[in-house]
């Protein structure tokens, strides 16, 4: 069965990026090798990926790719509520909720994984539509004060893991559920 994993960094008082987007909090953090999930072995069970806009252009900008392209060879599929130019044949533009594009999701993934790339904003609509299976967060010693928050909303997590990676204390969470 497809799970639905948001595989992410923050910083200790719950920011993706600064007020700018930036996510040079994150890019200068030592990291190690003994992480209690290893990017290698977490994008080897992943079948799509799903990102929202500014995440998606993010990416874009900042990737050291060959004139721009898409980082990811798997489907993706971009959240968004303007027009968007594609740089890769694999890459949706999709607008509405996740729950409308569950099956097409599903189907592109192909029995595998989907992973929620960003921002908190999304995976929150997709833990609302009760397709967002686990949190694992990559927590940094750095606080911003403000910025793009990990999760907008209100959620109960359980924890399953806990660990460390250099500088970063690592977590993973199984979603509950929206609180009331």
């Amino acid at each position: 069965m497809t799970a639905y994993r948001y595989f992410t960094a923050t910083t200790l008082d719950g920011f993706l990026a600064d007020e700018h987007d930036s996510l040079d909090w994150l890019l200068s953090q030592p990291t190690g090798t003994d992480g209690i999930l290893p990017y290698d072995d977490f994008i080897s069970d992943i079948g799509a990926v799903v990102v929202g806009r500014t995440t998606y252009q993010w990416v874009l900008d900042h990737s050291e790719t060959v004139d721009g392209a898409w980082v990811f060879t798997q489907p993706s599929f971009v959240f968004t509520h303007r027009s968007l130019a594609s740089t890769a044949e694999d890459i949706t533009s999709l607008s509405g909720s996740p729950a409308q594009h569950r099956a097409s999701l599903e189907a592109a993934a192909d029995g595998m994984d989907i992973w929620i790339v960003g921002g908190g904003d999304l995976a929150a609509e997709f833990a609302r539509a009760g397709m967002l299976d686990e949190i694992f967060v990559s927590i940094a010693p750095v606080t911003l004060g403000a910025g793009k928050p990990l999760l907008g909303g209100r959620f109960d997590l359980e924890l399953q893991d806990h660990g460390t990676n250099g500088a970063l204390l690592e977590a993973r969470y199984r979603v509950v559920g929206e609180r009331d």
